[in-house]
């Protein structure tokens, strides 16, 4: 089955926030490759794309399990679509480590964005919904998905890696907007116009 067949047919799931226990800690290996899994995988998809987001992780759902998927451009804006599961990312180092700090969003925390400045590759390693091995290396956009979902199944959210300034600020950013996010978004669609950089939440 490939990535594509998992992109459609699924359900809209309502996407959990920051402060749930289950987006702060790490999670469990996917260790049955089943039919369940390409629900889930389905259903994070239709999630995804009702909440315009560029990648998704199992937590972002509610459940503990090292499963992320995305839909988002690279650098040269190249659309990128896929599935990892157990998922470990590998950083450059020394003279080819560069940083890219641009505003980066979580659809866990919506309408909050702050600077967050990450490598500007990555490659991801993980393993496909049947359990055989990928590899996606990723650079602009795409690096920074790759580093923000195995974050999150990591039990880290990019709040975490902010100042506490920084920190502050996104909180006040995401107050200021919560009343247009329904608890069960994007079950129920948000009131109210959408933030210009939606469409690169996380």
């Amino acid at each position: 089955m490939t990535d594509d067949d998992l992109t459609v047919g699924g359900r809209v799931l309502p996407i959990t926030r920051w402060g749930t226990p289950v987006m702060h800690a790490k999670t469990r290996p996917v260790e049955t490759f089943d039919d369940e899994l390409r629900t889930l995988v389905r259903d994070m998809f239709a999630t995804m794309e009702a909440a315009s987001g560029v990648g998704l992780a199992a937590t972002q759902v509610g459940l503990d399990l090292a499963v992320f998927v995305y839909d988002c451009p690279d650098e040269a804006e190249v659309r990128h679509v896929g599935v990892v599961c157990n998922p470990v990312v590998e950083l450059p180092e020394g003279k080819d480590r560069n940083l890219d700090a641009i505003d980066e969003g979580c659809l866990s925390f919506p309408g909050g964005y702050q600077e967050l400045a990450r490598p500007d590759h990555a490659i991801c390693r993980g393993q496909d919904v049947d359990g055989n091995p990928v590899e996606i290396h990723g650079d602009g956009l795409l690096a920074r998905c790759l580093q923000h979902e195995t974050d999150h199944l990591n039990g880290i959210v990019f709040g975490d890696r902010l100042s506490a300034r920084g920190r502050k600020k996104l909180r006040q950013q995401h107050d200021d907007l919560a009343e247009r996010y329904p608890d069960d978004w994007p079950v129920s669609p948000r009131r109210g116009p959408a933030p210009e950089a939606e469409e690169d939440e996380l």
